[in-house]
């Protein structure tokens, strides 16, 4: 069985690198201060978008992410590790977006796509850790939704199995395709680029990207091989109300950012004694830490 598959995935600044410049005077994050990364939970989906492509000849897998040019970047990290093609979703009208907007956005980019079987992302993002996008996703497109799945093991027919993993312990669901699936962070480790697709991918561009090369140095290239046009989608492109992206579609207000360290103050020394644990857990007990 054949599975069209659209794996939502976002380039996110490093937030273990959060200092003071990592907040504009908007609320809206200083991307530029930080390193950007690919969304940890976005490659724990990529990977079971792939197992789903290795398992169901004739599978594809399409990445579609929303951001500014340099976000490209994840769609060739994709490509690098066995997906098939992918979007770009970017104009100056999508910034400062937050879930309401960003799902949105996505929600409308997904109908230009057309064609999906499954829709998967990460649970959350690292910086904003709301996990609300994909759920906002599937209600804005009317579909099934499975959240905190940490295995797919299976599709038969138009249904899917989903192991997920819950703090009270892991229940095994099934739901109608088409549907959108959300994955935790301790599911599968996406797999490792894979050195022929990195040698197949690593020109691939969006017209954006073309435009901006020197010369256009490879410009035969890419009318030579079609499969290095990345696919670049903006408001108009996807038929988006533009009241409803970006800061002015989006009602959450960031008002500071903090970055708290926690040092310790003092140290305490003791023997492996019962009299010395039982001291210590009876201090613990009178200074609230425990109990």
């Amino acid at each position: 069985m054949s599975l069209n598959i659209i794996v939502l995935a976002k380039q996110v600044p490093d937030t273990r690198n959060v200092g003071k410049d990592a907040m504009k005077e908007d609320g809206t994050v200083n991307r530029a201060a930080l390193p950007a990364i690919f969304n940890p939970e976005d490659l724990n989906a990529l990977e079971q978008a792939l197992r789903i492509k290795d398992s169901n000849q004739g599978s594809t897998v399409v990445l579609l992410t929303m951001g500014p040019g340099r976000a490209a970047e994840i769609i060739r990290e994709g490509l690098y590790r066995g997906a098939d093609s992918g979007y770009l979703l970017t104009d100056r009208a999508f910034a400062g977006a937050d879930t309401l907007a960003t799902s949105y956005a996505l929600s409308m980019a997904i109908r230009k796509i057309g064609k999906y079987d499954i829709i998967i992302g990460g649970r959350q993002a690292i910086d904003g850790d709301t996990a609300q996008v994909g759920p906002q996703v599937a209600e804005k497109l009317g579909l099934n939704q499975i959240t905190y799945a940490e295995e797919i093991e299976k599709i038969e027919k138009d249904e899917i199995i989903v192991k997920r993993r819950l703090e009270r312990g892991i229940e095994t669901v099934r739901g109608k395709l088409p549907i959108v699936v959300t994955v935790n962070g301790s599911a599968c480790e996406c797999r490792p680029r894979n050195a022929v697709f990195v040698q197949k991918y690593k020109y691939a561009k969006t017209p954006t990207e073309q435009r901006d090369t020197e010369q256009n140095t490879f410009a035969e290239l890419f009318k030579t091989r079609p499969y290095l046009n990345l696919n670049e989608l903006s408001v108009a492109d996807v038929s988006a109300d533009v009241t409803l992206c970006g800061l002015s579609g989006s009602p959450t207000k960031v008002k500071s950012i903090e970055s708290v360290v926690f040092q310790a103050k003092e140290g305490k020394t003791m023997d492996s004694s019962d009299s010395s644990i039982e001291e210590l857990i009876k201090e613990l007990i009178v200074n609230h830490t425990i109990g």
